[in-house]
């Protein structure tokens, strides 16, 4: 495990996206604590410049996005509002900028899981449902929060949030003002599951904080779900993900089958499905 990170006093600590490598598996928190983690310009930079980085580190295999949660739980608090009353005035690439972030997790080619804890406000939503999976632990709140500023959604929320719950919810959500608690978000479909209970010890690379620093529930189980994307092969893994794409797009069961036969041909012929055949009959006493 290789770990980079800054020290853990929310009053020492810049804004950043810490990155930490396990096992295959790069953690990502996106950190501002004085502003309960609100996406700017330059921790959008920072996103996008990390996930290219990790995308492009052939030992990780899958993503796991996460907000601060010192002194208190938050994945999220929406959108810096200086500098979006500043893009107001500049115009169409100052958002472009602050959005680009969780574009490029949108666009990652490793399979991406949000664990979110407290809020997810505006463009924290945003960087939630452009995760592949949504963990929420038993904090987790999920606003829109534009109607009440009086702006119009951005950054594709309209387009990601009926894909995910429909548009009857998502225009109670954006007209209606209906916030969605971690249990709500489970009912339409929003997150995949609310994990509770008190997570696993947080590992770090100051000694000290081990024993007393844990990561909590969601965390640890949005972890628990990368790691089995990363004990597998990686091209299996980009391959898989990539094909969930395109058959998303697709009407007809016979296209997608189409669509499956070429990765799954070269799976078939590769070193890991190999391996995985001779652990499975050797489990099963068959030869």
């Amino acid at each position: 495990m290789s770990t980079e990170t800054g020290s853990s006093s929310a009053a020492r600590r810049v804004p950043d996206v810490r990155v930490e490598r396990l096992d295959g598996v790069a953690l990502l928190t996106v950190s501002d604590p004085k502003r309960r983690n609100a996406m700017t310009g330059a921790l959008s930079e920072r996103l996008v410049a990390v996930l290219a980085e990790v995308g492009a580190d052939e030992s990780v295999r899958a993503v796991v996005v996460t907000g601060d949660d010192d002194p208190k739980p938050a994945f999220c608090a929406g959108g810096d509002l200086d500098e979006l009353a500043a893009a107001g005035e500049a115009g169409p690439d100052a958002l472009e900028h602050i959005y680009a972030g969780f574009l490029a997790l949108a666009e990652c080619p490793l399979p991406t899981f949000a664990a979110v804890d407290g809020p997810a406000v505006g463009a924290g939503l945003n960087l939630a449902l452009a995760a592949d999976v949504r963990i929420a632990g038993d904090t987790a709140r999920f606003e829109p929060g534009f109607l009440r500023l009086g702006v119009h959604p951005g950054g594709g929320m309209t387009w990601m949030a009926q894909r995910l719950v429909g548009p009857q919810v998502t225009t109670a959500m954006l007209l209606g003002g209906e916030g969605l608690d971690a249990s709500r978000a489970a009912e339409l479909g929003l997150v995949l599951r609310v994990a509770t209970g008190e997570g696993s010890g947080r590992r770090s690379g100051d000694e000290a904080e081990r024993s007393s620093t844990r990561r909590s529930a969601a965390v640890t189980e949005a972890l628990r779900m990368a790691g089995i994307a990363a004990a597998a092969p990686r091209e299996l893994v980009l391959a898989t993900k990539a094909t969930l794409r395109t058959t998303a797009q697709l009407d007809r069961h016979r296209d997608a089958v189409a669509v499956e036969v070429g990765p799954q041909l070269e799976s078939l012929r590769s070193e890991g499905f190999r391996e995985g055949l001779a652990r499975v009959r050797e489990a099963t006493g068959k030869r």
